[in-house]
C-alpha cells in the first residue's frame, strides 16, 4: 500500500512552505516515526514525519516552496522494513570514512606542495629549516611566532617584488549566494510594515543594576542547588515589566479595528536567538509567576529555540515584548515593536560607568533601558511612566513582591 505523506499546517493563514532539507534521499528505507525532511514557513520550523515504515518516494526537492496540504513524498508500506535494513540502507548513503581521510590527506599534502612551489626561500633560511626540521608550511601556518623584526622586514619590503608572494597572495574575492528563507521574508514584511503603520518613538532610560548584582552573586549557589539552573538577568525585568503594565495599563494595550484593547493581564513575548532566525516564544501570566518559574520558562524557550522547536501556538499572543541585545554587545538600540502589540522594552550590555550618588561620583554597572512604542496609543506621559516604573523596580528587587509599594509602607499599611 503506498501512503501519501502531505506538508503539514503549520498555523492559521498560512498557506505555503519550504523544504529547507530531506534527511533521507529517494528510495531510501525508512522506519514509522522516523524525521524525514525539516520544513520552514514564515513563523516557525517543523518536522516531516514518517507515518509507517516502507521505501520512500520523493515528490519535491530541497529549497522547493510547497503548498500546504500537497504530496512532500510517498512511502510503499508493502516494502518490509527491519531496523538493520534501515540501518544498512543509512549507512550506505555514507562515505567510506577511512577511504575520505585518506583522499583529504592526500589532497592536503598535494594543497601544501603547490603552495611551498610559491614561496621563496633564501639558501640560508633552507639551511636553518633543515637544521631545525621545519617544513615551510609549520613556518608559514603559525606554529614559529612572528617577531617585531618579520614585521619591519614586511613593512620594509612590501613594495619589492615577490614579497606579496608570501604574504597576502591568497586572498579570497568569493561571494556566497544563498535563497532567502521564508521565515526571514516573513520577518522582513513584518518590520516594514511596523515603520510604516505605526506611530512608533522611543523613551531612553538607564538602570543602576548593582542590587540584582549582588542578589544574583549572594544567592545564585543557593538558588542552583535548589532549582538546578541559573538565575538570570532577565527574569527580573519580564516581573518588573509586569508589575509595570498594572500601573500603566495603556502600555500593554493595542488597536483592534478602532478599539483599544487593554489586558486585564500580561503575557510577555521574549525575543530569543535561533540558528534560523528571531524567533518571539510567549511567556504567560507572568503576574502570577515567581521569579523562578519564569527562570524556568525562558531556560525551556531557550532550548527549543536551538533545536528549533517552537511551536506557533508558543508564539502566538503576548501583550509586550522585551528584547535583551545587550548579550550580542549592544549599547544603546530602537527596538521595532512586534505587532499587534504597542510596545517593547530594549535590554543592553552592562557598562561600569561613573555615577553621582548622593553628591558623590562612583563606578556602578549601569545598563541603558529602551521602550519604543506605538504614540497613536500610548502618550509620552505613559511611556516615559512605565519606563520610569521599570527602573525602579530593578533598582529595588523587593518592589517586584509589592508593586507599587515598597516593603515599608506594605508594613505600615499605608
Amino acid at each position: 500500500m503506498v501512503i501519501e505523506v502531505k506538508v503539514p499546517t503549520p498555523g492559521e493563514s498560512i498557506n505555503e512552505v519550504e523544504i529547507t532539507m530531506w534527511m533521507v534521499s529517494d528510495g531510501d528505507l525508512v522506519q514509522k516515526n522516523q524525521e524525514l525532511a525539516e520544513i520552514e514557513s514564515d513563523k516557525a520550523t517543523l518536522a516531516l514525519i514518517a507515518p509507517e515504515s516502507g521505501k520512500i518516494k520523493l515528490n519535491a526537492k530541497a529549497g522547493d516552496i510547497v503548498k500546504v496540504n500537497s504530496v512532500a513524498c510517498t512511502i510503499d508500506a508493502s516494502v518490509g522494513v527491519s531496523l538493520s535494513s534501515a540501518s544498512v540502507n543509512n549507512h550506505d548513503l555514507k562515505p567510506d570514512v577511512s577511504i575520505n581521510q585518506t583522499v583529504k590527506a592526500e589532497e592536503s599534502e598535494k594543497s601544501k606542495v603547490n603552495k611551498n612551489k610559491e614561496v621563496k626561500v633564501t639558501p640560508l633560511a633552507r639551511r636553518k629549516l633543515e637544521a631545525e626540521k621545519l617544513s615551510i608550511d609549520e613556518v608559514l601556518s603559525g606554529l614559529r611566532k612572528l617577531s617585531v623584526k618579520d614585521v619591519e622586514n614586511y613593512l620594509n619590503n612590501i613594495n619589492k617584488p615577490g614579497i606579496g608572494s608570501v604574504i597576502g597572495a591568497n586572498i579570497s574575492r568569493e561571494e556566497k549566494r544563498e535563497p532567502i528563507s521564508q521565515l526571514r521574508k516573513k520577518l522582513g514584511e513584518r518590520l516594514v510594515k511596523v515603520k510604516n503603520e505605526t506611530a512608533m518613538l522611543t523613551t531612553f532610560n538607564e538602570v543602576d543594576m548593582s542590587r540584582i548584582m549582588e542578589i544574583r552573586k549572594t544567592y545564585q549557589e543557593i538558588f542552583v542547588s535548589k532549582y538546578g539552573y541559573k538565575i538570570g538577568l532577565m527574569s527580573f525585568f519580564i516581573k518588573a515589566v509586569s508589575n509595570a503594565t498594572k500601573l500603566f495599563p495603556m502600555v500593554n494595550s493595542r488597536i483592534d479595528d478602532g478599539n483599544t484593547v487593554t489586558p486585564l493581564y500580561t503575557d510577555v513575548s521574549v525575543a530569543v536567538q535561533s540558528p534560523k532566525g528571531l524567533l518571539v516564544p510567549v511567556i504567560r501570566n507572568v503576574d502570577n509567576l515567581s521569579l523562578p518559574q519564569i527562570e524556568n520558562e525562558l531556560k525551556m524557550y531557550s532550548e527549543k529555540a536551538k533545536s528549533g522547536k517552537i511551536t506557533i501556538e508558543e508564539m502566538t499572543g503576548g501583550t509586550i515584548t522585551i528584547t535583551n541585545g545587550g548579550t550580542f554587545g549592544s549599547m544603546l538600540s530602537t527596538p521595532l515593536i512586534n505587532p499587534p502589540q504597542s510596545a517593547i522594552l530594549g535590554m543592553h550590555n552592562i557598562m561600569d560607568r561613573p555615577v553621582a550618588i548622593n553628591g558623590k561620583v562612583e563606578i556602578r554597572p549601569i545598563m541603558y533601558l529602551a521602550l519604543s512604542y506605538d504614540h497613536r496609543l500610548i502618550d509620552g506621559k505613559d511611556s516615559v511612566g512605565f519606563l520610569a516604573a521599570v527602573k525602579k523596580l530593578v533598582e529595588e528587587p523587593l518592589g517586584l513582591l509589592t508593586t507599587d509599594k515598597n516593603p515599608e509602607e506594605l508594613l505600615l499599611g499605608l
